[in-house]
């Protein structure tokens, strides 16, 4: 039987990749549900390669537009993810949760119930409503497997092993654009020069993030969340072959690496098949680059933004949905040449020391409205500070 699958980003990097390895499948599972923003083109090619029947879009001026195009075909096009309950009467198979941003988390917490696993790539959504969403993975029987290259190989190399269990787990970084640049030449970086990753192929904000080192902090609060660690268990090492995605040493003296080449395809084709159920084609193991790792520890004076960590609670908070929003909004106004470089840093380690936002360290994420009302509040403020 065909596996039934449901993409909420397809468009993006990840869902993209996604639908490239099941073009390659021997017999093409059926797309129940493909989600997009604006990029109509790329959707009208995945509708017509796997007769797609169900196309959620969000922007509204692009939901007319395609809806226009594919008058004649027999498509049921939305323009509102609340249209779900319309598309499923019963479990899928997969769905993957791709949507970029803030943005995700909604679809990411309505589409739990109807789907056996779900896979999430959406940092936001794990970072900010992780309290929600295990709540209803609970309640409704999903498994949930984490798509990000460091936690699925925490994921693969845990492997049911209780978090009590592990002394250190270390995620890796490449160091991003600016791991050797002087840092007297930080404060004349260009959006072109934070935009050009050496390892990865990803979208802008991600981009960004990677050059400011947002993105590994991002991950150790992901970490926390999914294996129920403490940041005294989290570490981050410098790694610029990003062939070792993770590293955890355990209480019984071993310590385990998960390796493969820079490509997500990886990742995501395991969190779509179950162990062995299928081949995937990869390169020979490479020996130059393992005989010669080169682990380094975080330089704070280059990646100030590390020292976030440092500041954020032990327990689940809304003062996590306060860094994810005023990093995007900053990250934003980056793109759109309003604060330098250094600003994004500046900003959020300023609003970590603000009584203003303080006060949500205290506390817990209840509904998904008041994680909204929040990030709405704080890109309010963020962006009145880069005025």
């Amino acid at each position: 039987m065909k596996k039934k699958i449901a993409i909420l980003g397809s468009t993006g990097s990840i869902g993209k990749t996604l639908i490239e390895i099941l073009k390659k499948e021997k017999d093409k599972p059926e797309i129940v549900l493909l989600t997009i923003n604006t990029n109509y083109r790329e959707l009208l090619k995945q509708v017509k390669v796997f007769d797609v029947k169900n196309i959620i879009i969000n922007d509204y001026k692009t939901y007319l537009h395609v809806k226009n195009i594919l008058r004649n075909k027999k498509i049921n096009i939305y323009n509102k993810f609340d249209y779900i309950k319309k598309i499923f009467n019963k479990k899928i198979d997969y769905t993957m949760c791709a949507i970029a941003g803030f943005e995700g988390l909604k679809p990411t917490l309505d589409i739990i119930k109807y789907t056996k696993k779900i896979a999430i790539a959406n940092k936001e959504s794990i970072i900010c409503g992780w309290p929600l969403i295990e709540k209803k993975i609970r309640r409704y029987k999903s498994d949930f497997i984490p798509v990000d290259s460091e936690h699925f190989s925490v994921w693969s190399l845990m492997n049911n092993i209780k978090s009590s269990n592990v002394e250190k787990v270390f995620l890796t970084a490449s160091g991003g654009p600016f791991r050797n640049l002087p840092i007297n030449k930080f404060k004349h970086i260009t959006t072109k020069q934070a935009l050009n990753h050496p390892s990865w192929s990803m979208g802008k904000k991600i981009s960004i993030d990677s050059a400011t080192m947002m993105n590994k902090v991002f991950e150790i609060i992901e970490a926390k969340k999914i294996f129920n660690f403490r940041y005294s268990q989290l570490d981050i090492l410098v790694h610029p072959k990003s062939y070792v995605h993770a590293m955890v040493k355990f209480s019984n003296g071993l310590t385990k690496i998960l390796i493969h080449e820079t490509d997500m395809k990886i990742p995501i084709f395991n969190s779509l098949n179950s162990p062995f159920e299928k081949k995937i084609k990869s390169k020979k193991i490479d020996f130059n680059t393992l005989n010669n790792l080169d682990f380094q520890k975080i330089d704070l004076k280059r990646f100030p933004i590390v020292k976030l960590i440092k500041h954020l609670p032990n327990r689940d908070s809304l003062f996590e949905t306060v860094i994810v929003s005023a990093n995007e909004c900053l990250v934003e106004n980056f793109l759109k040449k309003k604060i330098k470089f250094l600003d994004i840093s500046k900003f959020l380690l300023k609003i970590t020391q603000s009584k203003k936002f303080q006060k949500y360290k205290l506390k817990k994420p209840i509904n998904i409205e008041e994680i909204i009302s929040l990030n709405d509040y704080v890109r309010l403020k963020i962006n009145n500070l880069c005025v």
